[in-house]
């Protein structure tokens, strides 16, 4: 048996679903986002079986992304768990034949307080969607599954349409890189999106130099300040250039050099700076990463030195 032709079977069918439902979109979507963006109170994910943890995972990508909201298991809601939802609030049912019977049966409960009902479901004439304001179609050609039985296609798909809903919302908030640290302050994912330069940043015995300095007194600098490289500063501490090991490298290849030369005959000039040491680490990664540098020096807005970042205290963080 091929497991690798399966596989790619798989996908494909799933992959050609996503494409088709692209084209599909259609004014429904534009105005469920504008209903939940102009709801006061929460949206609510509800849904049983494969649905309710394609619905679990939505509304986790909603409280995560700037939308207040939280999955309301349908059984739970009828032993009084339905108190949860409140007016202003918004909620999504999520049921692909639309005939879920514990969905079904708190539908008119929803509607008796007069909630906004969005369905998601594959039949607009199902018991869901006659109970809904509007329906997200995630009618699917087939499932992947070899039965088209087992939900495959049409998860995905309900998946996906729920990510394009959380990404409209992000795009219409303006959502940020800080807005998503906020949420998300431990682990790996907070290191990279709540952890700024000033926590990182080297700021004490800084191998620092004058304009005057000789290269021979610039290798001695660059050997005992472990950076690779050296700041030149004027009389007043603001960053005038950068000495490397390699800027010392390519000179040797010149036949006039000489390690009794001023440091500025050889160092690189206006050189990348950022004087905001409140930016992400992330942010600042991506920044050394994009100049192709290993030190970012940390200036203030008169480009007076603060500290420097190298490249290597970011990947030992764990920042990514």
């Amino acid at each position: 048996m091929n497991f690798k032709q399966i596989a790619q079977e798989t996908l494909n069918i799933e992959a050609n679903t996503l494409l088709e439902a692209s084209k599909k979109i259609d004014d429904v979507f534009d105005r469920a986002v504008e209903l939940i963006l102009n709801s006061n109170g929460k949206l609510i994910v509800t849904g049983v079986g494969k649905s309710g943890l394609i619905g679990a995972k939505m509304a986790a990508t909603f409280a995560s992304t700037g939308t207040p909201s939280f999955f309301l298991h349908p059984t739970e809601a009828l032993h009084g768990d339905l108190g949860m939802i409140s007016k202003g609030d918004v909620v999504i049912a999520i049921s692909y034949s639309g005939e879920s019977e514990e969905l079904s049966q708190i539908l008119p409960h929803i509607k008796r307080f007069d909630i906004p009902l969005i369905g998601m479901t594959r039949d607009k004439n199902s018991t869901l969607g006659k109970y809904s304001d509007m329906v997200i179609d995630v009618v699917v050609e087939k499932e992947a599954c070899p039965l088209n039985i087992a939900p495959t296609s049409s998860t995905t798909l309900t998946l996906a349409l729920g990510d394009a809903l959380a990404v409209c919302l992000m795009k219409a908030r303006d959502f940020k890189k800080s807005d998503f640290a906020s949420f998300h302050p431990g682990g790996s994912l907070g290191k990279q999106l709540f952890i700024k330069i000033s926590d990182l940043m080297t700021t004490k015995n800084l191998p620092i130099i004058s304009e005057d300095t000789k290269v021979k007194d610039a290798i001695l600098k660059i050997s005992e300040g472990r950076l690779g490289t050296v700041l030149i500063a004027d009389s007043n501490n603001k960053l005038v250039a950068l000495l490397s090991d390699g800027d010392i490298r390519r000179a040797l290849m010149s036949e006039d050099f000489s390690i009794e030369d001023d440091v500025m005959n050889y160092a690189t000039k206006d050189p990348m700076t950022c004087d905001n040491d409140e930016l992400l680490a992330s942010e600042a990664l991506e920044l050394i990463e994009n100049k192709k540098i290993q030190l970012l020096v940390i200036t203030d807005k008169e480009k007076k030195i603060k500290g420097v970042l190298h490249i290597h205290t970011l990947v030992e963080k764990g920042i990514s």
